[in-house]
């Protein structure tokens, strides 16, 4: 039997981005935003509604930054979400976070977060809250990275918003292989 819940933002895993800009003066600014994903394969598409910060400077300078949230930092990327830049425009600071500049957009890189996608902005539509952005650049920070150049994901530990219970949870382990394990079905008949 399964039980309904009607219609909701219930999906998993649902990502947890830390989308970071540049006001106006310059200063720093980043929030959390779950609902999103690629959308293409350079672009990527976050709900990110018109009264954040955020928002005003992301149409300002035309670039962000989405860090994948990880469990390392999760008192700080939770901070940053639950704290408007309008009321507290230092709250990057206060969470411990320190930033860099993109080299290949207006937007800050946070340091402490080791995968950071950089994106310049395609569109944004106020009536969806739908902010889609160029994907121009992804770096990653060697310390996540398994001998062979690739993420690891055991390092970077990336977390999921659990939309039911309102907790965060962290992702990592191996349960098959992508492109392969499904041939053994394919390939019995």
């Amino acid at each position: 039997m399964r039980k309904n819940f009607g219609a909701k933002p219930m999906v998993y895993p649902m990502p947890v981005y830390i989308i970071a800009t540049y006001g106006k003066d310059g200063t720093p600014d980043a929030m959390n935003a779950a609902w999103g994903g690629i959308s293409e394969e350079n672009e990527i598409t976050i709900c990110v509604s018109e009264d954040h910060k955020t928002t005003e400077n992301f149409l300002y300078t035309g670039a962000f930054t989405v860090s994948m949230a990880t469990a390392d930092y999760v008192k700080e990327c939770d901070y940053v979400g639950i704290v408007s830049a309008n009321d507290v425009p230092n709250k990057l600071e206060i969470a411990g976070f320190h930033v860099e500049k993109s080299e290949f957009v207006n937007a800050p890189i946070i340091k402490e977060l080791p995968m950071c996608v950089e994106c310049k902005v395609k569109s944004y539509d106020k009536e969806s809250c739908r902010l889609v952005g160029e994907i121009v650049n992804i770096s990653i920070d060697d310390s996540v990275l398994s001998e062979n150049g690739k993420v690891d994901v055991k390092k970077l530990k990336p977390i999921t918003y659990d939309s039911s219970n309102h907790k965060y949870l962290v992702l990592g382990d191996v349960v098959g292989n992508a492109f392969s394990d499904g041939k053994a079905i394919k390939n019995a008949k």
